[in-house]
């Protein structure tokens, strides 16, 4: 039997985040997600019913010519077929990333899949759904994302680092509309940070878009 997931779109674009930023990019973005961060820009995603198969998945990435496919959500792992979606990539030699908010067990996903994965700070109301321990689990491959809004929220970071050491590459994320990226930048500089700042390209590109 051909499992199925729960699919809010899958489109082509430039990857406006991470270590791929600025390449084209397929997108499969689930549907679902547990976590109501403040600062959201996809709340259009939280909920809908369309199923696809994961063979109509595949039929449907492979319309566009790049090997770089995002699993996005919503939270993927929040449906448990993702995994399956996963494997099936990696099997086709895509180059996959795994975008999550950290709030659930990353332990079964593919070695192979690189993970983007979100540390909630206290301007997302939802840093008590962190889950730390996923942190001991990225490797050099993944990544680990800190959405700052404040300057609590870069203290708070800072914190998390110094407990929870990590090599997975550290990216700083301004709030869009919140903080100047040069405010951010100012601050990682003060504080000699060896982390990433990150702004959102496709934000830059075409402005924040609406939730559908």
């Amino acid at each position: 039997m051909n499992a199925e997931l729960n699919v809010n779109e899958v489109f082509y674009s430039l990857q406006g985040e991470a270590r791929e930023v600025g390449l084209p990019t397929v997108f499969v973005r689930l549907t679902g997600c547990p976590l109501r961060c403040s600062y959201c820009d996809t709340k259009y995603a939280f909920k809908g019913n369309n199923l696809l198969s994961v063979d109509a998945i595949l039929f449907e990435i492979k319309q566009y010519n790049t090997k770089i496919i995002c699993v996005t959500g919503g939270e993927p792992l929040a449906q448990t077929n993702c995994h399956i979606l996963l494997n099936r990539l990696i099997q086709q030699n895509y180059q996959v990333s795994l975008e999550t908010s950290g709030s659930i067990d990353i332990s079964d996903v593919n070695p192979k899949v690189s993970i983007v994965m979100d540390v909630k700070t206290p301007s997302s109301n939802e840093s008590t759904q962190n889950r730390y321990e996923n942190i001991a689990k990225l490797q050099v491959k993944d990544q680990l994302k800190f959405v700052i809004g404040s300057k609590v929220d870069f203290d708070f970071s800072i914190d998390v680092l110094k407990q929870y050491p990590t090599d997975a590459e550290t990216l700083f994320s301004p709030v869009f509309g919140k903080i100047k990226p040069a405010q951010l930048a100012q601050w990682i500089l003060d504080a000699q940070l060896n982390v990433r700042l990150q702004v959102q390209l496709h934000k830059l590109l075409w402005g924040e878009q609406p939730s559908k």
